[in-house]
């Protein structure tokens, strides 16, 4: 019965930080065993490693088992004294090695092995050579078969050295895919922070915070400086009166229905705000009176078809800007069209006629 104290309880847990106990064959070791075996003129070999109730085999020649019993084995013995070499020339000499491993279906006559230990002293397993005949060993052969287990060691140390840098690889890709989800939701929280202050929460259009980081934008003030552009700007006809009558709720309800109206109406380069209240404006870029103002009828017509429970209409008033005017001229212009619209019956669209 394995006594598991403290001690083995810390040897148990260095060998398992190797985690080599049940993997394939490796040349490497297989190479090793069979050194061991023409070293020392004997016709069977092993790498063994020592578990918890087990002897498991890494490589072997002439061994026809995989793993044999802990108890009792010879393997077992060669550990407790673990920085000497155990050479046992006789095993029929000793009755307490009654349960052994087979060499070629015949029970081993002879017996060496050195201990394979960790960097901390720990005893892992042992590097053995066999016979089924007594023999005597030479002290070159010893010496031969103590570096082929200062190989293995070295082996072993390599493949904990490289599982140890897979698992830090592993943890800085971690850390690291931790981080990016962390500036992404961080991103995602500063998108959503400049969205919600640079649009209208109702109609999602941008609102004059959003309008003024348009206008300062440079390509917006290139676009400007390079190319004419049409300024529209809309008010719902009567908004006051269907608020008092309807509701509020009805009114938000008719200024979401009319700004999905502007936007279906508008191009893609176009840009829609919420100016305030019931107002709207439209930039359209790289566009003439002309073009602007059939893109404001577009608007017009559309918000007309809305099917909402009384009818809604809006009222457009448009001027165009150049490079020399400024964006406050513009807009002066475009007000005073619509309020000739709202004064000549509403439901219009109206252009500037300011001489230019």
């Amino acid at each position: 019965m394995i006594q598991f104290d403290a001690r083995e309880a810390e040897r148990q847990a260095a060998l398992d930080r190797y985690a080599i106990l049940d993997t394939a064959p490796e040349q490497a070791f297989d190479d090793i065993v069979r050194l061991a075996a023409m070293l020392c003129d004997v016709p069977a070999a092993a790498i063994s490693f020592i578990d918890r109730d087990r002897l498991w085999f890494k490589a072997s020649v002439g061994i026809d088992q995989q793993q044999i019993a802990r108890a009792g084995s010879v393997c077992e013995h060669a550990i407790e004294a673990p920085r000497a070499t155990c050479v046992i020339e006789d095993l029929a000499m000793h009755r307490e090695f009654a349960r052994r491993r087979r060499l070629y279906g015949k029970r081993p006559r002879f017996y060496a092995g050195v201990p394979l230990l960790s960097p901390e002293g720990h005893p892992l397993g042992v590097v053995s050579v066999g016979d089924t005949v007594p023999r005597t060993l030479t002290e070159q052969q010893i010496d031969g078969l103590r570096l082929l287990a200062r190989q293995v060691q070295h082996l072993i140390e390599l493949r904990r050295y490289m599982l140890e840098q897979g698992r830090l690889l592993d943890e800085r890709d971690a850390v690291a895919r931790r981080a990016e989800h962390a500036r992404d939701a961080l991103q995602r929280r500063h998108d959503d922070l400049e969205y919600a202050a640079t649009h209208d929460t109702l109609t999602g259009l941008l609102n004059r915070a959003g309008l003024a980081r348009f206008r300062a934008h440079p390509e917006t003030q290139r676009q400007i400086a390079e190319s004419p552009y049409v300024l529209a700007v809309l008010d719902i006809d009567h908004f006051k009166q269907i608020n008092d009558r309807q509701g509020h709720l009805f009114g938000d309800r008719t200024l979401a229905a009319v700004a999905d109206a502007v936007s279906r109406s508008v191009r893609t380069t176009d840009v829609t705000a919420r100016y305030g209240g019931e107002e709207f404006l439209v930039v359209l870029p790289n566009t003439r009176l002309d073009g602007g103002a059939e893109i404001a009828e577009r608007i017009r017509a559309q918000v007309e078809a809305l099917k909402l429970p009384v009818p809604v209409t809006v009222s457009v008033g448009i001027a165009d800007g150049t490079a020399r005017d400024t964006p406050e001229e513009v807009f002066e212009r475009a007000d005073q069209a619509l309020y000739r619209a709202k004064k000549g019956g509403r439901n219009r669209v109206v252009a500037d006629d300011t001489p230019r």
